[in-house]
């Protein structure tokens, strides 16, 4: 499956009981998650929770077994940065970071 790359700002995102860090896949990015979640439904005759799509993310050296979720009818798709990923590659918000997620 095509690994899916992109330079993106990391956002703070506060929900009512923590607060997210993560990037939003946009454009041709989410098109191809999009593709390969619909590829996912096809051969399995269901989604995963969500709509995800699990990948193999990478961010600087670190790398980590996560999902990506869809937004806007599958327009955006977020990967959440976690606080153990953002310690390891010294990341703050509002960093512009190198990421990139292969899909499972």
């Amino acid at each position: 499956m095509e690994t899916v790359t992109a330079t993106l700002p990391l956002r703070r995102w506060q929900g009512e009981k923590a607060t997210y860090h993560l990037v939003r896949f946009t454009g041709d990015e989410a098109e191809t998650l999009a593709a390969h979640a619909l590829m996912q439904r096809l051969e399995m005759g269901r989604g995963r929770g969500f709509g995800s799509v699990k990948v193999m993310a990478r961010i600087g050296e670190t790398t980590w077994k996560t999902s990506v979720f869809p937004q806007d009818k599958q327009s955006t798709w977020i990967l959440l940065v976690s606080k153990k990923v953002m310690k390891a590659e010294n990341l703050a918000p509002g960093d512009e970071i190198s990421v990139s997620a292969t899909p499972l």
